[in-house]
């Protein structure tokens, strides 16, 4: 029997974020991966489920948003599967899902796929307030599970994840938790609605509307990195391993997957690939471009996905992010209107 999916955006595969830029990617893998799921997915308004109606035809739509506590809840609680690609700091939207896990039986169990991101890693910079140097702590999925699973209570995204990684703990044998935890995600998104990402473009914007180049404090800070279209496999794996009741995945415990295609230095983003003249800015300068700046260009996070390549075979195959800099800026420049 097909599973149902559930996406923050289609069902029984479930999915919250359909619409989005990553879950729209997933939606893409998995809808053509799986003609025959019967995918559903929460989409906030008429506008966007008739975009998503077009192109998927056979999706069942449900509308709500991550604030619709009840409605999210009941699509749980049908769900076999469910995709969590909306925002990963969204409190309620996590104890809703929870809610709808916990009433299904070890006969029934949910598989619970769920985003977070890797600014989770960034908790040093966070608390040092200290951006732009580099920082040589590194995190891994593999041996340094355990780690990942119990970050600090003040990190990035940490109270999110606590909800999802609880709900597996506390109905091991009717709840099995996956998290994936991208980095910086870049390339063309393959959805119905959101095709583009953010960090490495608001950079790109910012730099074309200033005329010239900068550094966040020296920009020896270091990021990794994964391409959409990577990531989604990762996504496709774990459905596939969940279809199977469980497959090769690891779950709840164990059940943390990094996703990066290699480490990149934030500094040869901003110094080399934009404009000649770059000038350091301090904090209260990043800060006036873009309220996250410090975090979203000036912060470490370095964690490598061994789990998804052990598991699955998983191997990145998209172009580096570096390589495509120049596709970014014409896309933001065309955007500006320049």
């Amino acid at each position: 029997m097909a599973p149902q999916v559930f996406m923050f955006a289609p069902p029984p595969t479930a999915n919250l974020g359909a619409t989005g830029y990553i879950g729209g990617d997933g939606l893409y893998a998995i809808a053509n991966a799986h003609p025959d799921w019967e995918l559903s997915a929460l989409v906030r308004n008429k506008e966007k489920a008739a975009v998503v109606s077009s192109k998927y035809p056979k999706i069942r739509v449900v509308h709500g948003d991550l604030d619709s506590s009840d409605i999210i809840e009941e699509e749980v609680k049908k769900a076999d599967i469910v995709f969590h690609f909306a925002d990963c700091d969204h409190v309620a939207a996590a104890e809703a899902i929870a809610k709808g896990a916990k009433q299904h039986t070890a006969e029934r169990p949910l598989w619970l796929i769920h985003t977070s991101g890797t600014g989770i890693l960034t908790v040093e910079d966070q608390r040092a307030k200290s951006y732009g140097i580099e920082r040589p702590k590194e995190y891994n999925d593999w041996e340094g599970v355990g780690e990942l699973v119990n970050l600090p209570a003040d990190a990035f995204h940490r109270n999110v994840d606590e909800i999802i990684i609880n709900t597996g703990k506390q109905n091991p044998n009717s709840v099995r938790t996956a998290v994936v935890c991208p980095p910086t995600i870049y390339g063309p998104g393959r959805g119905p609605v959101n095709q583009k990402s953010i960090q490495a473009y608001l950079l790109a914007a910012a730099v074309l509307k200033r005329g010239k180049g900068f550094l966040v404090g020296k920009g020896e800070n270091v990021w990794h990195q994964v391409h959409v279209q990577d990531l989604s496999n990762v996504y496709l794996a774990l459905g596939d391993a969940a279809a199977e009741g469980g497959g090769k995945a690891t779950w709840n415990d164990e059940g943390y997957y990094l996703a990066e295609n290699g480490s990149f230095v934030w500094g040869d983003i901003q110094q080399v690939y934009f404009l000649p003249e770059v000038e350091s800015l301090d904090d209260k300068q990043t800060t006036e471009i873009l309220s996250v700046g410090l975090y979203a260009w000036g912060s470490n996070s370095r964690g490598y996905a061994h789990r998804a390549r052990k598991l699955f075979g998983w191997e990145p195959k998209q172009p580096k992010l570096i390589e495509l800099i120049p596709n970014i800026v014409t896309l933001e420049a065309k955007g500006l209107g320049l």
